[in-house]
């Protein structure tokens, strides 16, 4: 599964490679101004790589992380 930013901010992971996540888990946040967004996880699975490094700017719709079934 691609997990991509809900809009543009900073990216912030709470999870590394490896990692197993569970169904709600939050696999990061994307920071813009004083919103905060929540990226959860759609399922199950484990965090295969992360695209971006913590704390760098991303765009709606960017690639943050892989999850694998």
């Amino acid at each position: 599964m691609n997990i991509c930013a809900p809009f543009a901010g900073i990216v912030r992971f709470h999870v590394h490679p490896g990692q197993t996540v569970a169904t709600g888990d939050v696999l990061a946040t994307v920071e813009a101004v004083k919103l905060e967004g929540p990226v959860p996880a759609p399922g199950p699975g484990t965090v295969a790589s992360l695209a971006q490094e913590d704390f760098s700017d991303v765009l709606g719709g960017d690639l943050l992380l892989e999850v694998n079934p």
